[in-house]
């Protein structure tokens, strides 16, 4: 038997009692961070549409950040250090979307799969990276992209595919996807994605 607060309680009742007060830690540690995503997810949108008025992350300032979203500087700095932190960590979360483990590209068969995966992203988040890929900075951004794709694709591939196809397929494919995004060309992302999967058979499977 466990007193506690003048009350005698059994072993079983003492370890409820316990997991009650857990499980209510949970639920509010789950709260918190259900506030903090819905506050960063404001501050990033609000930084892609400032991306897009001020074309580069230089002209942005935390002032014009919060008074876009609608937050204070305070809530700001309990998240990010500056603008370039928030900056980096789209950066990041662009990067891991691409390439985590549920879309990776595995061999040349999971290609295809891999390419309706990066449309399916990009068309549940197409305002968003619209208003990036219309700024000056995006285009820094896009060659490391670029470059990462390349070399996924080599080494999936083998020694064995020409790396110059490598090259042209990666080079075009962040090409139309940014063309696109800036309204230079009229073809939907269903019909680049079909074009860039024709020519990922033209140039690595057949």
């Amino acid at each position: 038997m466990i007193t506690t607060n003048d009350m005698t309680l059994s072993k079983f009742e003492h370890c409820v009692i316990i997991c009650i007060k857990k499980e209510g830690e949970i639920m509010k540690l789950k709260e918190i961070n259900n506030s903090s995503k819905k506050t960063k997810n404001l501050l990033k949108k609000a930084f892609a549409e400032l991306m897009e008025e001020k074309m580069e992350i230089n002209n942005i300032t935390v002032t014009d950040l919060v008074k876009k979203a609608n937050l204070t500087r305070g809530t700001f700095y309990t998240h990010y250090d500056n603008i370039y932190d928030l900056g980096s960590e789209i950066q990041e979360e662009i990067l891991d979307k691409f390439f985590n483990q549920d879309m990776i590209i595995k061999d040349k068969d999971s290609l295809s799969s891999y390419i309706d995966s990066i449309f399916q992203y990009l068309k549940e988040n197409e305002n968003f990276y619209a208003k990036l890929s219309v700024s000056n900075d995006a285009i820094l951004f896009m060659n490391r992209l670029n470059k990462k794709i390349c070399h996924t694709i080599s080494d999936t591939l083998g020694s064995k595919t020409n790396h110059l196809n490598i090259i042209f397929f990666t080079d075009g494919t962040i090409n139309l996807i940014v063309q696109y995004f800036k309204k230079e060309i009229d073809e939907s992302l269903d019909e680049i994605r079909d074009y860039i999967k024709l020519m990922a058979n033209l140039l690595f499977i057949n």
